[in-house]
């Protein structure tokens, strides 16, 4: 008897945690779910999210429970991002912070002044003088400093710690020394708080003013710092508000107005001037100019009539449309923008990960290091007051949240900005392996090229005017699928002649009788073998126009030949300033292509590309890749993905131009919307600056901590410039993050209009 084990099938869960103030909290809210039979969580501090992958019979319910055990509240995330509740939430927490900032800097404001002049002139204290100070105080450690300690109280509950652990026992400690020292010591003789001079017994261990100072500029900080998280994923909120929130359909010939959820593919729906389109489809009835550059970073606006595609979350400009919906919901294009966007910020990069870990085990390290550091001032003779302000120090000036901070926010900008100039960063190992490609690898067909054949000359031959070869032409190609028919068809305008007798000859042409009159359609080969002479100067012209890779058909009529069409899959005019900004970044290029080599290299010599790899099936692309890079090179692959998807997947970034709606299925990295080449090197620029910023947060992080927290053990650093510096430190990071918003790549105009 044979026993088989089947894999449970899995579901995706994303919940909104609040309650987190640091990433030794997103550390813990991640530990807790991945205790969970068959739970992977991953957690993001810097979006208050957590992505979950748990088997599909498990309730949420159970992960919103386990978040709740540590402490911590969660909510299962349905529908768009960014919601009205977890906005309202967001507000709501901006209100209360900057309620808790005023009382804390209107205290403190008197109480530093009291301390101050006490301390220079003792002559002006007065009778209580020292419990007016405590009075002060007491609101700011008390109110204006409740979130530290509800959080760490939540935390000492449940047996962990966090930095809000550090700054409660750092404010508490210096509140509870001075209060002891008020209330048993004496106040009549002259002396000064700070400790120069001769103060009385107790007096000179009196820190309110420290523990006031504190809560202010640590609530400053975090006031400042929660707001500019707010302000970092503004990008991508404002890619959710591309959409449509109602749409216009048709039923039965009337105008019904009805929510965007409800349409359906097939409905046919109506734009007018001035609104979004609501889903992905086909132009059916009118003619306009619609603005994608909200959508794929596009500059020009698109005109679109009969059978155009338009895409949802464009604006029409002009005239009255009415659409046929292809793709709706979740499936439209910026649906699936949207989505891969916020999937980018689930995952974590290498060195983010690194940071967690250090930051799960760093505040028990600070508590030891404060402990160490009391012990130590007083083993070596000095006085209770030096230990102590130097522990606080320790305790304040270390804690995490520039560490935290680092990568996440960094990451939210620069996925945003990218959003806006299409380009989809899938997560942070695309960014990682921006960092080390040297080579980049361009599909032809469809990339370096349009992707479509184009009649780009037309010479008549035998007294035949060029209007009457192209029309002799399309009037038989009408009846052919095959791409070079159908541009020959497109040159034409106007009714064109019956054609009848109508063969198609694979690998030759076709033939076909037009207006009574025979005609051939083809290569020169199919001439010959009907019996056409080919005239040594048409041979002469067919071979001087193929040698700079331009595919020549010939046309005959009533047995000879009339005329050659010259036909060709034009170069992107955006494709030679590419090539020029990524050879400007010093990075090798390559033209990859399974068309022939006098083809291949007329392209490439069109663009400025050197090395070009013609012959190539598709089969055969990622074999080429895996060439380049076995000799060393570090290569990213750009392609359209139809018939080389292994190949971006095999190097070492891939990057795909996407097009239609499967954008979420390819296998890239990067993924490319605009229609504009020059998106690659900007694609690229964006990731070194996104990873650069990175790098720069944790190189300021990592050395803050690691200098400051010597410092303050040896006493050097006062406890108020320490909590000034730690909440600066984080608002720094954000700030710096931030910055990626300004990032313009090649100087294009990207403008996004968020609102309309």
């Amino acid at each position: 008897m044979s026993s088989e084990t089947t894999t449970p099938a899995a579901q995706s869960v994303e919940l909104a945690v609040r309650g987190m103030t640091c990433a030794a909290c997103a550390a813990r809210v991640e530990r807790t779910l991945n205790k969970l039979d068959g739970v992977r969580a991953t957690v993001n501090f810097a979006t208050e999210r957590a992505a979950v992958r748990c088997p599909d019979d498990l309730d949420p319910a159970v992960l919103t429970s386990a978040v709740a055990k540590a402490g911590y509240t969660a909510e299962v995330r349905k529908g768009a991002a960014h919601d009205a509740r977890q906005e309202d939430a967001h507000a709501a927490r901006v209100r209360d912070l900057r309620r808790r900032l005023g009382q804390a800097m209107l205290l403190s404001v008197p109480l530093g002044n009291l301390s101050i002049t006490s301390a220079l002139v003792p002559s002006l204290r007065f009778p209580w003088w020292e419990l007016l100070c405590l009075a002060l105080a007491t609101p700011i450690v008390f109110w204006a400093a409740a979130p530290f300690h509800r959080a760490a109280w939540r935390n000492l509950r449940h047996g962990s710690s966090s930095m809000d652990t550090l700054v409660s026992l750092g404010v508490f400690a210096s509140y509870g020394w001075s209060t002891w020292s008020v209330l048993t010591g004496g106040s009549g003789a002259a002396g000064y708080w700070l400790g120069f001079g001769t103060t009385a017994a107790g007096a000179d261990s009196v820190y309110l003013d420290v523990a006031a100072g504190v809560t202010t500029f640590l609530l400053a900080g975090r006031y400042f710092e929660t707001r500019a998280r707010r302000s970092a994923g503004d990008l991508l909120r404002a890619l959710d508000a591309l959409a449509a929130k109602d749409v216009r359909v048709l039923r039965d010939g009337t105008e019904v107005t009805v929510p965007v959820a409800d349409l359906a593919r097939g409905d046919e729906f109506v734009v007018r001037p001035g609104e979004k389109v609501a889903a992905d489809g086909e132009v059916v009835l009118g003619m306009s100019t619609v603005d994608v550059a909200a959508v794929t970073g596009e500059p020009v606006p698109a005109e679109v009539a009969v059978g155009s595609r338009v895409i949802g979350g464009s604006v029409n400009r002009s005239g009255r449309l009415v659409v046929r919906a292809t793709e709706v919901g979740a499936n439209t294009q910026l649906a699936q923008m949207s989505a891969l966007a916020e999937r980018a910020q689930e995952r974590k990069a290498n060195v983010q990960r690194l940071v967690d870990r250090i930051c799960a085990v760093f505040v028990p390290v600070v508590l030891g290091i404060a402990v160490v550091t009391l012990t130590g001032w007083l083993l070596a003779g000095q006085p209770v007051r030096a230990g102590f302000g130097a522990a606080v120090s320790v305790l304040i000036i270390a804690c995490p949240c520039a560490l935290g901070l680092a990568t996440p926010t960094a990451l939210m900008v620069g996925v945003g900005r990218g959003a806006q100039l299409g380009i989809l960063v899938k997560g942070p190992d695309a960014l990682e392996a921006s960092r080390r490609v040297d080579t980049v690898v361009l599909d032809k067909t469809g990339t370096v090229t349009s992707g479509r054949m184009t009649v780009t000359g037309v010479r008549p031959v035998g007294g035949r005017t060029a209007e009457e070869v192209l029309r002799a032409a399309a009037a038989v190609e009408a009846a052919s699928e095959h791409p070079i028919a159908v541009a020959v068809v497109a040159r034409i305008s106007g009714e064109l002649p019956e054609v009848t007798d109508f063969r198609a000859l694979p690998g030759l042409g076709a033939a076909g009788a037009v207006d009574g009159v025979r005609v051939f359609v083809g290569r020169a080969r199919l001439l010959t073998e009907e019996g056409v002479p080919v005239p040594p100067q048409v041979e002469a012209d067919v071979a001087a126009a193929e040698s700079e890779g331009v595919t020549v058909v010939l046309v005959a009529c009533d047995g000879e030949v009339a005329g050659l069409l010259l036909v060709r899959d034009e170069v992107k005019p955006s494709a030679a300033e590419a090539v020029r900004a990524l050879h400007a970044m010093g990075l090798k290029t390559v033209l990859l292509t399974g068309d022939n080599e006098v083809t291949a290299r007329a392209v490439a010599a069109e663009v400025g590309i050197e090395d070009v790899r013609a012959g190539v099936l598709p089969a055969e692309k990622a074999e080429v890749i895996e060439q380049l890079r076995a000799s060393g090179h570090r290569v990213a692959m750009v392609g359209d993905g139809i018939n080389d998807a292994p190949a971006p997947a095999t190097a070492d970034l891939g990057l795909g131009i996407a097009r239609g709606t499967d954008i979420a299925l390819r296998a890239a990295g990067l993924i490319l919307v605009r229609d504009d080449l020059r998106v690659v090197p900007d694609a690229l620029s964006l990731a070194h600056r996104t990873l650069g910023t990175i790098r720069g947060n944790l190189a300021w992080a990592f050395g803050y901590n690691l200098a400051a927290i010597p410092i303050a053990a040896l006493g050097l650093l006062n406890p108020l410039i320490a909590g000034a510096a730690m909440s600066l430190s984080s608002v720094l990071v954000v700030s710096n993050s931030l910055r990626l918003r300004n990032f313009a790549g090649t100087g294009i105009s990207y403008e996004i209009e968020e609102t309309r």
